[in-house]
């Protein structure tokens, strides 16, 4: 852009696009300046001498009338002419002209200016000039062939980092939504989105144009560290951003791979251990780690395995799992799917995490053992088969009707019957005891029915072996009964020969 500005084969919206608001197109000494108005100071728009003419072919007329070496009458409109003409300009242009580069300059000057959106005292019509000169700056950035210099990179960054890294409004609640759904519901908007969404596109741009080694210069691990902070943003449409300019920064800059993944850890760790604040971006963070995971070549390495024993599997334990359980299950999957032997870390992990007054969390996390559960190996399906389904077996007994029957739909998993069918022996005592339990004393009408259809089914599979079980569990709660009326009746003598021996002292 800028070649060619005063050719007579020009269209004009190439010049309209470079210059900037009052830049001196014509002036190589004076750089331009920004006043408080948005104005360019000493534009040529209200100039008396140089009025903006154009002519119905779109070119500024007047364009040689100031030629010293020519005059008008020496003009020609020959074609010989103009090609010399054209081919004069051609031998003279540069890639970026001073003109092109002042423009970009003056821009730059008057995007750096924020808004808050939230002041009074801000004047609507500068907002909405300020939107319009970083739409023209973005148009400008597009528009260029061939890469910016470092006078230019280093302001526009600057600019960058300006309008994004700000404080944040505090989080509308300070624990993390019960409801996953109910954190989009509450979430505050950026009030200054008008201008951000348009200063994150040039961003973006600028990391997916610029050569990798030009990009470290810019992008360094305080931008990242300042890019991670932007995560805590109650507004869905920033966090989207963020997560497709970090995504591609990680795509580009290799050698700065280890510090991202450890500073997205840190962000995971604080979270989990040292507060329960609400913290919007979890989610999002996980959904680039599920990429990156994606990715790992086969056997993955030490440390990939040491992030999900120490991170992803302890993210479980938070009250606002649900937020993000999501994609933190894709995570999970993605580990046991490139070495199924992880599978058996990871089950007894979230085992060990099981919340016990949670209900939301309990029915989440029996679909993610579900799905772990048909990625098993049968070697890991004879370990965890007692843990799981004594597990199970307890959700089954939930007094919480939707925790019972999302446990009870488990047994219509063929892979889960079959992995309970290669420890039969170990795990139909647990099981049977627990459908008579419910048979006998929950208080739903709906979890009764689905208890006894499944009992029909374990009887079908193993009806002998069912039927010895439950042989058992009666003689054990006859015995369990016997001994609580011996209990009872201990209690019961003692209390008298205490009584007896009060009387006595009495007397």
């Amino acid at each position: 852009m800028g070649a060619h500005r005063n050719s007579p084969f020009e269209s004009p919206k190439v010049d309209i696009e470079v210059r900037s608001m009052g830049a001196h197109r014509n002036s190589p000494k004076e750089s331009p300046k920004v006043g408080r108005e948005g104005r360019s100071i000493g534009s040529h728009r209200n100039s008396p001498k140089e009025p903006p003419k154009v002519d119905r072919e779109g070119r500024s007329m007047g364009a040689h009338r100031n030629s010293p070496k020519e005059s008008p009458k020496q003009k020609s409109t020959t074609l010989r002419f103009l090609l010399d003409l054209d081919s004069k300009y051609d031998s003279g242009r540069t890639p970026h002209s001073k003109s092109t580069n002042e423009g970009i300059l003056s821009l730059i000057s008057y995007c750096t200016y924020t808004y808050t959106f939230t002041d009074p005292s801000e004047s609507p019509s500068q907002q909405n000039l300020k939107r319009d000169q970083l739409l023209e700056l973005l148009s400008t950035i597009k528009s260029l062939k061939k890469p910016l210099p470092d006078e230019i990179l280093s302001p526009l960054f600057t600019m960058i980092a300006t309008n994004l890294f700000r404080p944040l409004s505090p989080p509308t609640t300070s624990i993390i939504s019960v409801l996953p759904d109910d954190d989009d519901l509450v979430a505050t908007p950026a009030a200054a989105w008008p201008h951000l969404h348009i200063v994150y596109d040039i961003l973006l741009r600028l990391v997916m144009d610029l050569e990798a080694k030009v990009l470290s210069e810019y992008i360094d691990d305080r931008f990242i560290l300042g890019l991670l902070t932007l995560f805590q943003s109650e507004d869905a449409r920033e966090r989207d951003s963020l997560k497709n300019v970090y995504h591609k920064v990680y795509s580009k800059l290799h050698p700065s791979r280890s510090f991202m993944r450890k500073a997205m850890n840190d962000v995971f760790l604080h979270y989990i251990f040292e507060t329960e604040q609400k913290h919007c971006g979890i989610g999002d963070l996980l959904e680039i780690w599920g990429t990156i995971i994606n990715g790992f070549s086969v056997p993955i390495k030490e440390e990939h395995k040491l992030f999900l024993m120490r991170v992803l599997i302890p993210l479980h334990k938070p009250k606002g799992m649900q937020a993000y359980h999501r994609q933190l299950a894709y995570c999970i999957y993605q580990f046991v799917e490139k070495e199924p032997m992880l599978g058996v870390v990871v089950i007894r992990g979230i085992l060990r995490h099981w919340p016990i007054t949670n209900c939301q969390k309990e029915v989440l996390l029996i679909g993610e053992l579900e799905e772990l559960v048909e990625s098993m190996v049968p070697e890991q399906c004879k370990i965890l088969a007692l843990p799981l389904c004594r597990q199970i077996t307890k959700c089954v007994n939930s007094w919480n009707s939707q925790v019972a029957e999302r446990a009870l739909y488990v047994w219509n998993n063929e892979r889960f019957v079959k992995m309970a069918s290669l420890a039969i022996h170990d795990v139909f005592p647990v099981i049977v005891e627990g459908m008579e339990k419910n048979l006998k004393g929950h208080w739903s009408r709906s979890v009764r029915q689905l208890t006894e259809n499944v009992k029909e089914m374990l009887e079908e599979m193993e009806p002998i072996l069912y039927f010895k079980c439950l042989s058992q569990l009666h003689h054990r709660q006859s015995a369990t009964n016997e001994e609580e009326m011996r209990r009872r009746g201990r209690w019961e003598r003692v209390e008298m020969a205490a009584k007896m021996n009060q009387s006595i002292q009495e007397s």
